[in-house]
């Protein structure tokens, strides 16, 4: 019986974790169809003019990554605009520079809220005025110290989603609620397995980012399955799964 038991279980998880992805395509919440070089980067409208916004502002984003590879996961990065600054500045990671021998890590001043290559972002978290210019030294200095600026692995990290969560850790005023969608957020190294979950809000424990578990009073209750989330909100309440994200009511 056992060695039947080692067969199916192997099958059982991956048609699980599986399941979410093919469903995402299905209700066409992906499309796969769309090559990279018709997708856009226009501006979603989601940001604050910075030539009539003076006070200092904090965004996260987050949109669909490309292609297949949105159906499990999705892009992340940070914005920011200091006091006064007419521009902002993007900070984030990019896979497909380091196949063209490109430092992955970039902080540069393209539109904040542009849309990932077609993907409409969304906030996933946002601080402005004084609250922005409090945290804002802590933040810059958490992404200065970012360990991986020369490692990118899309699976189970370092990847934008592991930058954007280093960084909510060190600012937890940014209450920042990673998607269950953000592949990479829970690698917290090849040597650390415990840490703060990006939040602030509580902890967690992972193994290489593939296995782990997390419990916070944002995030509520997570699992980490071989880099894929599957979790519980109990303040909404809603699921997390993989592929899908959140089944439920929006998180307050």
């Amino acid at each position: 019986m056992w060695w039947k038991l080692t067969l199916v279980a192997p099958v059982v998880v991956l048609a699980v974790i599986l399941a979410g992805p093919l469903l995402a395509i299905a209700l066409g919440l992906v499309d796969v169809t769309r090559p990279w070089y018709v997708g856009h980067r226009d501006p979603a409208g989601l940001a604050p003019d910075p030539t009539a916004t003076p006070e200092p502002v904090i965004q996260v984003y987050g949109a669909r990554t490309l292609g297949w590879r949105g159906a499990f996961g999705l892009h992340t990065w940070i914005a920011v605009k200091q006091r006064g600054e007419l521009e902002y500045t993007v900070y984030e990671v990019i896979g497909w520079r380091k196949y063209r021998g490109l430092p992955v890590f970039v902080a540069h001043n393209r539109a904040p809220d542009g849309h990932w290559f077609g993907n409409k972002p969304w906030i996933l978290s946002e601080l402005r005025g004084a609250a922005a210019e409090a945290a804002m030294p802590r933040l810059l200095d958490a992404i200065d110290a970012y360990p991986h600026k020369d490692t990118y692995r899309m699976w189970p990290g370092p990847n934008s989603n592991t930058l954007t969560a280093f960084a909510g850790r060190a600012v937890p005023e940014l209450r920042l609620n990673m998607p269950a969608t953000a592949l990479g957020k829970d690698y917290l190294g090849l040597t650390k397995i415990f840490a703060p979950s990006p939040s602030g809000t509580g902890y967690q424990l992972s193994l290489f980012g593939a296995l782990g578990v997390l419990a916070a009073r944002i995030e509520g209750i997570e699992v980490n399955l071989l880099g894929f989330t599957f979790g519980l909100d109990p303040s909404a309440p809603a699921l997390k799964v993989p592929g899908l994200g959140r089944i439920g009511p929006a998180a307050s």
